[in-house]
């Protein structure tokens, strides 16, 4: 008989296998393989990109030209649009507005074919940075109320394009899910006057049964409700609402941390498509920061969501959290 376990920030209900779990090679999942071909993010394609909003790049070298090591550019077909006012109306007991907000690609690298184990963890702080950066940009605007970082990695987790990239959308209201997390958050500060986050990182190295690894600045475990197989999330040890306020040191542990979960990740799973999402707090005044706590989301394509899930919101994850950390910590970086 499986699990009935239930998240205690949003309250959604999970149902871990925990009898007959599924051991990593009893999955059957599509690998994802490269194929190559013209890439409008490669060296010396900058032509086939909007313009750069941001660069890293070698002295000398002009805009829109080789030389960089971290891209910024407008999403040739956004999700929104920048100009604009939202003017919001209803049509009966339907709400709309016009489709505001900035959506922006982030090329991590120069090459084609590295994803994040294969780059220098110095590579690696160079892109949190510029996220970084084009987060507190995309804030002053007091149209945004959030900013939603996420990584697509592989066909199979909707990357359209093969080439490694980041996408920053920013929305002129806080979307469903983190919503269900900050009044989650919210209602657990009001009745305890303490963070959940900051107590799920106390449980964590205290049970240890579920962390992966962990460093100065930061964790990284499987959660105790894992919606998927193998889901993991990577917190900050200290409380802080946004991303965008780490510390030099941070975004040094962080860029350790994240290489190296992922390694291990790819280790035990050749081949993977994975999703990750960076939660943080909202801005422009949208919520305390006091009680919500930044985190990111490593979500690896192992299952499908299907009828059940749809139906009743509930997940099923085949392998407990506690068996999934076990294969994480082996596998050797």
């Amino acid at each position: 008989m499986g699990e009935l376990r239930r998240d205690p920030v949003v309250g959604r209900w999970v149902i871990v296998e925990t009898d007959r779990p599924k051991k990593p090679e009893d999955f059957e999942y599509e690998q994802y393989i490269p194929q190559g071909g013209l890439c409008p993010f490669c060296y010396g394609n900058e032509f086939m990109t909007p313009p750069e909003i941001n660069c890293f790049r070698d002295p000398g070298t002009g805009a829109n030209t080789p030389g960089w090591q971290v891209r910024v550019v407008a999403n040739k077909f956004p999700a929104l649009q920048i100009e604009g006012n939202l003017d919001r109306r209803g049509i009966g007991i339907y709400d709309m507005s016009n489709g505001v907000g900035a959506h922006e690609v982030l090329i991590e690298t120069p090459y084609h074919n590295k994803d994040i184990p294969e780059l220098l963890t110095q590579e690696i702080e160079e892109y949190l940075k510029m996220c970084c950066i084009r987060s507190a940009d995309l804030k002053k605007d007091s149209r945004f109320k959030y900013i939603m970082i996420f990584r697509n990695y592989g066909s199979a987790a909707g990357a359209s394009l093969e080439h490694p990239h980041t996408q920053l959308v920013a929305l002129p209201m806080v979307p469903k899910n983190a919503l269900e997390e900050i009044h989650g958050a919210r209602d657990y500060y009001n009745y305890r006057e303490r963070c959940i986050f900051c107590d799920m990182i106390r449980q964590e190295i205290q049970d240890k049964t579920r962390v992966i690894l962990e460093n100065k600045y930061f964790i990284s475990f499987c959660p105790f409700v894992s919606r998927f197989p193998f889901e993991i999330m990577i917190m900050p040890k200290q409380h802080s609402g946004y991303f965008c306020h780490m510390s030099e040191d941070e975004v040094v542990a962080l860029a350790q941390i994240l290489k190296d979960t992922l390694t291990k990740l790819k280790k035990v799973f050749e081949n993977l498509s994975y999703n990750y999402i960076i939660h943080s707090a909202p801005v422009n005044g949208e919520a305390d920061v006091e009680y919500y706590h930044w985190h990111v989301e490593i979500m690896p394509k192992l299952t499908q969501v299907a009828g059940f899930e749809w139906g009743t919101g509930f997940y099923l994850d085949p392998t407990s959290p506690e068996l999934a950390a076990q294969y994480l910590k082996a596998a050797k970086e």
